[in-house]
Parts: structure tokens; C-alpha cells; sequence
């Protein structure tokens, strides 16, 4: 067994390209492998702007060496009368490399068969490799690709050497016929500019560290955030965390150093916001702080590169940062000269999508629906939810989200506050984008958590309405993401409004705009947000049958689902409970054979046995509790007053035929069970459940 190393040498490759490169170029060398039947063990990936590399532990030196039967003509045609080979049977020995001799005949479901048994003897993997690792390198996805001087083959950028080694041997093969494989790396571009002899797969990180790269990610992820934390105490201050920053610097080095900047205190009248994304979208510095955390007049720049003066370095930092600082600058200066009204009205200009409309046109919605939120939840809430709707989308047009979009919501909430705007309608502009991925943060007012939810639901209901619906994986307007917010905004505040009428609300400010009625445009929605309710609830260990036996009776107010999916899984765990579902699903099983008229009452004057009496008297007593027990919210002690229907169902069972001659009785035993039905249906469909 021996380790197989794979470097790609490039030109600089985009730092966002790396991790997924490498990642797809892993998985496709194991699927090989596999293919070729070469057994390995785990796939290891490291790399920096100028490589991607695979290594491959515990490599097989051979295929492995395998039989397989293959099956011929029909024995009636293989031979003939006397017993001899027919010209079918030796074409087909011929085809399967095997002596005529060797064939036999077996049975199959189809009858008696020629069949030959066909050994594959495995080749040494370093011949495989040859024609592997080209495959696999040109296999290697990326989100745009090149070609360079005259040769037909694509790579992110141009490939400049490729390091193949099986143990201490060489795989040799060649690109295009042209870019031929060895053991030589590329050094770092500056600091070892020369190439690197690779004597073997484990040297290699060592190797390479010589020629002041370091290959392994995490552990120059690790040396550039100590590099930076070091220069900001050196500075006085702290490192603004951001994780996603640190990412990008670390592949967009090969060795990590740290410079020390500044910047002049006046552009600090500037908010701070945008300041560090200015400097971390165009520059991709560290912001720092101070130990209060305000924000330092200073910057940490990381280099690829060890100068001998590093202040001359900063000084080249500095002097393209105070451009874009000043452009910030002029940006921001511009737009507190404008009122929001103005921006208001400009979002007439501005499509949000061509079926649906101007940002303005989503913007007079997203009020309606907002304040029909707000009346419905909290109307102390519609003065300040009306108008931060109106105000939402308004920095939109602004010069500095212009030139920073993801300064979106950010900026209105400053502007909305430079204005004078109620200090929650100023946060809700910022927090009605919210949460923006998976785990991310919710709004943190209530006016912010009610805005949010109108704002995606008019989203939702409007590209459903024009046939813009998620299919597979293509969710171009993040509708599954917005209906995950929704959710967990109603979750987390508890709101109890009918997803029923949101939805149909909604649904109705598309009626000049929607290809379909708007009861199946609103049918739909709630069935994409039922799903995803599933999903949610699912994700954080719930039982599935259990989520589904809840919803499909009502998944209408969300706060009540949740309740009534963690009774049900409690009481689930408890002994007893296959009974009671058993019982449930017998009762629903007899009603779904039965012709039983909706409205059918029970008639006590036809009882027959004491059970039936004794279960009419039980289940007139349980639907009252239940009932209260549902509206205090009490969910627990609401399933065990449906727990204690067990005894009673099992005894009328044992002495009743539910579907009695006397059409009469059938029916008031039927409506009996009905009645039953009922109580359980007010929690969930028991049948759904898994005993």
C-alpha cells in the first residue's frame, strides 16, 4: 500500500474557487479509483492560490482481480442435435475470451443457459494512474473556466505543472500532450521562486514549507489569524472578528504576514458599517476596535510576501484605501442630502421582477400586508409596521448601496435614524432582510419580526401566483430559505395568526397579476410552507410520522403545531401508546369503508350493549375537555383525555359488530365512532404514526 499524491500547479486561482475545487477533485479520484477497483483508503486535500492537491492513503498496488459469469445463447441453440457447438456458441466463447470447452450450461428463470465464467485480472495501478489522474484533473468543476496558448483543455486558470506520485514512483502521463507530469513543485512565487523536488508523498507538506509554502489550509488559516491578532495588540487594539474574511485571506496567500495601516481620523465621521465594508469587500483588510469595541482608525492588510520594509508596504495599503474611503465618504455626504421620500418614489423605476412589478409596487403590498399583521397580532404595532414598510426598500437607491449592496437594510436603518424615525421603525428597515441563511439571525423588535413576515410572504405568494416555484434545486428567488424566516420568525415570537389567511391575503394583492385562481395559487403556498415546516421540525429530531400525523390535520397556527408534535412524540415514548394508536387507526379504518352520512347524529335510544353507552358517555366527556384543555393550550393533559378512550374502544370492540344487519344501528355505530374520530382528529391523524 502507498500514497498517492496529486498537486496541480497554477496560476492564481480565485480563493472562492479552492475548497470546492478541491473537494470535487477528491471525490472524483475515489469514484475512479472505485470504478477501476483499486482499493484506498481516505482522501486528504490541501492547496493555496497556486495548487490543489489530493492525497490518497493506503493506495492498492493492483486492481483487484475479479470473475464474472457472463450469460450466452439458449442451450436449444448452442447445439445441435448430436451435442456439438453451434456456430452461436462459439461466437459467443470467442466474444468472452474464454476456451469453447470452458462453457456451461445453467439454469435461469428463462430456462437453460450458455454461460462462461470470465476472470479479470488486475493491472498494476500505477498503468491506471496514467489515465486516472489526467481524467480527474480535467474533471475538476469550477464556476468559470479558461484556455490559454494553443492547447483545447480548461482549468480555472493555466495549469503550469502537475506532481503525480504512487509512493516514491512517478506517474507519467501528459495534459494536452504538452503539460507532462514529474515530481516538481512550484516554490512561492517570490520567496522560492525555483521548483521543489517531491521525493515522496509524505515529504510533501515539509517540502513545501522549505520553499515557504504552507499547503496545509487550517494551519495557515490558523497562522493568519495569529499574524493579525498579533498586529492589532501591536496597534493598540482588537480584530474585528469575521470568520468569513479570514477564510478568503487565508487562499488568497501562500504564506501569511500581517501589515499595520491607517487611515485619517475624519473618515470616522462615517458610519462604521461602512468603513469595514469598504475595506473588507474591495481591500480585504481586518477592521479594528478598540477595547469598547469603537472603531480604530487603522487596518491590518495580510501579504503574500515578506518585504524587507513593511512600512513601505502599509504605505501602499494606505494610499488605495484612502480612495475608497474618500469615495465612501462622497457617497454618504450625498445621500443624508436626500429625504427617503425621494427614494420612495425613485423605486418606481426600479423592476423588481417583470411579472410582479416596481420595487415601489412590492413596497404598497408589503404595507398592506403588514399592517393587516399587525392588526392581527399586535395593533399597537401598525403605526411603526406601516411605516418602516413604507421606508424598506427605499436605501435601495441610494449611492452607498449602490456601491455596497450588502449594506442593504444597514443603510436604511442609518438614514432612517439621521432623519429622525422611530428608533423601531429604523431597526425593522435593517431586520426585515432576516435571517438571511440557515441559523442566522432573527429580527430583534417586534415590529422588525411582523415586517419580515409580510415582506416574504409577499415574495412567496407573488412568484407563486405568476408560476415562479421552486422546482429541484433551482430556487432562483431563495423562496425556500424566506420560508424557513417565516416560520421560524412565527415560532420564536409565537405568532398565532391563521397561515391560512396570511396566505390568502397575500395571495389576493397578485389577482390582476396571477396565471392560476388564487385557491390554488394560495393552496400551493400553504403546501410549500407545510413542507418546509416538516422539514424544520424534522431537522431539529422530531419524528417524522409524528410531524406528519400533526400537520395533515392542521398546520394552520404554527406555535400550535410545535405543541402538539412535541405532546404527540412524548406521549409516544410512553407505554400504552400502540394500543391507542391501534385502537385509532381500527376506528379510522372502518370509517373510510363506510358510507356515513356527515351529519349523522348518535341516537343513545338505539344502544344495544352497555359499551356503547359507556363509550357515547366517555367520548361526550372527553370532547369537552379536550376542547378546554386545547384552548389553555394544555396539550398534555389534552392526550390523556384521548389516552383514557383507549379501554372504552377496545370494549366496545370486543362486544359490538359495527356493521350490524339493521341499517339503522350501522349508522348510530358508525356516528359512534365518528364522534370518536373527532376527539383524536383535534390533535392529529393517529394512523399516520408508526407503531
Amino acid at each position: 500500500m502507498e500514497t498517492l499524491l496529486l498537486e496541480i500547479g497554477a496560476e492564481e486561482i480565485p480563493a472562492g474557487y479552492i475548497q470546492p475545487a478541491l473537494d470535487a477533485l477528491a471525490a472524483n479520484l475515489l469514484s475512479r479509483l472505485d470504478t477501476a477497483r483499486i482499493g484506498h483508503g481516505q482522501a486528504l486535500t490541501c492547496g493555496t492560490p497556486r495548487r490543489l492537491t489530493v492525497t490518497v492513503e493506503q493506495v492498492a498496488p493492483k486492481q483487484e482481480t475479479v470473475t464474472e459469469d457472463l450469460m450466452g445463447p439458449p442451450e436449444k441453440i448452442a447445439f445441435d442435435e448430436a451435442g456439438n457447438p453451434t456456430m452461436p456458441a462459439k461466437k459467443f466463447a470467442e466474444k468472452a475470451g474464454v476456451a469453447l470447452k470452458s462453457l456451461k450450461v445453467v439454469q435461469t428463470e428463462k430456462g437453460r443457459y450458455l454461460s462462461a465464467r470470465k476472470t479479470l485480472r488486475g493491472k498494476a495501478t500505477v498503468t491506471l494512474l496514467k489515465d486516472i489522474l489526467p481524467d480527474a484533473i480535467l474533471a475538476t468543476p469550477f464556476p468559470k473556466s479558461m484556455r490559454w496558448a494553443d492547447l483545447s483543455i480548461q482549468f480555472a486558470r493555466p495549469i503550469q505543472s502537475v506532481v503525480a506520485l504512487y509512493g516514491t514512483k512517478v506517474v507519467s502521463f501528459a495534459l494536452d500532450g504538452s503539460i507532462k507530469s514529474g515530481r516538481k513543485a512550484l516554490g512561492h512565487m517570490f520567496m522560492s521562486p525555483g521548483k521543489v523536488a517531491i521525493a515522496s508523498p509524505d515529504t510533501y507538506e515539509a517540502a513545501m514549507e522549505q520553499a515557504n509554502v504552507v499547503v496545509d489550509i487550517d494551519k495557515r488559516r490558523k497562522m493568519t489569524a495569529a499574524a493579525v491578532e498579533k498586529t492589532a495588540v501591536s496597534m493598540g487594539g482588537q480584530v474585528l472578528a469575521d470568520e468569513e474574511l479570514l477564510d478568503i485571506v487565508t487562499n488568497l496567500v501562500e504564506k501569511p504576514f500581517a501589515t499595520a495601516g491607517r487611515f485619517d481620523d475624519v473618515f470616522l465621521e462615517v458610519p462604521k458599517e461602512i468603513l469595514i465594508t469598504a475595506m473588507r469587500e474591495h481591500q480585504k483588510y481586518f477592521a479594528v476596535t478598540d477595547a469598547a469595541g469603537k472603531l480604530m482608525p487603522g487596518f491590518i492588510a495580510v501579504n503574500n510576501t515578506l518585504t524587507r520594509d513593511m512600512n513601505l508596504v502599509a504605505t501602499g495599503h494606505e494610499r488605495v484605501l484612502r480612495a475608497r474611503l474618500s469615495d465612501a465618504q462622497y457617497f454618504y455626504r450625498a445621500d443624508v442630502k436626500v429625504p427617503m421620500e425621494t427614494w420612495v418614489e425613485n423605486l418606481k423605476r426600479v423592476l423588481f421582477q417583470a411579472k410582479l412589478g416596481s420595487l415601489y409596487d412590492k413596497v404598497m403590498r408589503v404595507k398592506t400586508l403588514a399592517a393587516w399583521l399587525a392588526d392581527a397580532v399586535n395593533p399597537a404595532e401598525k403605526e411603526k409596521v406601516t411605516r418602516a414598510a413604507h421606508l424598506c426598500k427605499a436605501d435601495l437607491v441610494s449611492q452607498v448601496v449602490g456601491e455596497f449592496a450588502k449594506l442593504q437594510g444597514v443603510m436604511g436603518r442609518i438614514y432612517a435614524t439621521v432623519a429622525g424615525e422611530n428608533s423601531d421603525v429604523a431597526a425593522a428597515i435593517e431586520e426585515h432582510y432576516r435571517p438571511t441563511h440557515s441559523g442566522g439571525r432573527l429580527p430583534e423588535t417586534e415590529t422588525g419580526a411582523l415586517l419580515s413576515v409580510a415582506e416574504k410572504i409577499d415574495s412567496i405568494c407573488g412568484c407563486f401566483s405568476v408560476g415562479l416555484i421552486p422546482t429541484g434545486a433551482a430556487d432562483p428567488y431563495a423562496l425556500r430559505r424566506q420560508g424557513i424566516g417565516i416560520l421560524q420568525i412565527m415560532r420564536s415570537r409565537n405568532i398565532n395568526v391563521s397561515l391560512a389567511d396570511l396566505v390568502n391575503k397575500g395571495v389576493a394583492l397578485f389577482a390582476d397579476k396571477s396565471t392560476e385562481p388564487a385557491e390554488k395559487t394560495a393552496s400551493a403556498v400553504l403546501t410549500f410552507l407545510k413542507n418546509r415546516l416538516a422539514r424544520l421540525l424534522a431537522d431539529e429530531g422530531l419524528a417524522k410520522d409524528v410531524i406528519a400525523a400533526v400537520t395533515s390535520v392542521s398546520a394552520e397556527r404554527i406555535p400550535d403545531v410545535e405543541r402538539r408534535v412535541a405532546a404527540l412524540q412524548k406521549l409516544k415514548g410512553q407505554a400504552g401508546f400502540d394500543p391507542l394508536a391501534a385502537a385509532f387507526k381500527r376506528v379510522e379504518n372502518i370509517l373510510k369503508k363506510a358510507d356515513l352520512d356527515q351529519d349523522a347524529a348518535v341516537d343513545p335510544d338505539r344502544f344495544a350493549h352497555a359499551s356503547e353507552g359507556a363509550l357515547h358517555a366517555a367520548s361526550q366527556t372527553a370532547a369537552g375537555q379536550v376542547k378546554m384543555l386545547m384552548e389553555q393550550g394544555n396539550l398534555d393533559s389534552a392526550l390523556g383525555v384521548i389516552a383514557g378512550l383507549r379501554e372504552p374502544v377496545d370494549a366496545f370492540f370486543d362486544d359490538v359488530m359495527v356493521m350490524a344487519d339493521d341499517p339503522a344501528v350501522r349508522r348510530n355505530r358508525l356516528a359512534l365512532l365518528a364522534s370518536i374520530s373527532a376527539i383524536f382528529g383535534q390533535i392529529a391523524d393517529f394512523s399516520q404514526i408508526s407503531t
